[in-house]
């Protein structure tokens, strides 16, 4: 049984609701995205504290310009506008820091990496990769996880994360077929609900 929201809150997604300047859906937001944007700081080489520093401006460029995504082309996804402002933000940063080498490798990886944001090959495909498409999926699981039954998520997950059967899963919970079916679908529907955003269909 769906609980901590309303009909009018779940039936937008996580990015609509953060686009009114819901402060539930901002902080959502910011806990299912973060992680993401502090791995790819991360990945080209900078130091946790310089990564988080990234990330904070990333979302302040998400606050201001959230109005501004779209999704009018086929595989437009929040996540690649994501990693788009991201890219930026890294740009910026190698340009700023190019003379003070705080990165792991010293002054020839942080030139390395400076070169690389100027000519535009910071890989503009890591927006799309599957690791973040996961880590994603999975937080945002995490954050409706509270909104169901202990039996309706236990159904969902044994189905559709373990690949069990819905006769076997039936039996293990405690509940028919048919109400396993109910609930891997209510829980995917609310799931395609917080993120219909994220990916173009």
């Amino acid at each position: 049984m769906t609980s901590l929201h309303d009909s009018s809150s779940t039936s937008r997604s996580l990015i609509e609701r953060a686009r009114s300047l819901d402060a539930e859906a901002w902080r959502r937001l910011c806990e299912v995205y973060g992680p993401v944007v502090y791995r790819w700081a991360k990945g080209k080489g900078l130091q946790a504290t310089d990564a988080a520093d990234i990330g904070q401006e990333v979302f302040r460029a998400v606050a201001m310009k959230i109005g501004t995504f779209r999704r009018d082309r086929p595989g437009d996804t929040f996540r690649g506008w994501l990693w788009t402002i991201t890219h930026h933000k890294l740009g910026d940063y190698f340009r700023t820091h190019n003379n003070q080498p705080r990165a792991v490798g010293g002054s020839t990886a942080r030139l390395e990496l400076h070169e690389r944001a100027e000519d535009g090959s910071l890989d503009s495909s890591v927006g799309d990769d599957a690791d973040a498409e996961r880590e994603i999926l999975h937080r945002a699981l995490a954050l409706i996880r509270v909104e169901f039954e202990l039996t309706t998520w236990q159904a969902f997950w044994r189905t559709t994360v373990d690949g069990l059967s819905i006769d076997q899963v039936a039996a293990e919970v405690n509940l028919s077929a048919g109400a396993v079916r109910q609930a891997k679908y209510r829980v995917l529907r609310r799931l395609r609900d917080e993120m219909r955003d994220e990916n173009a269909t």
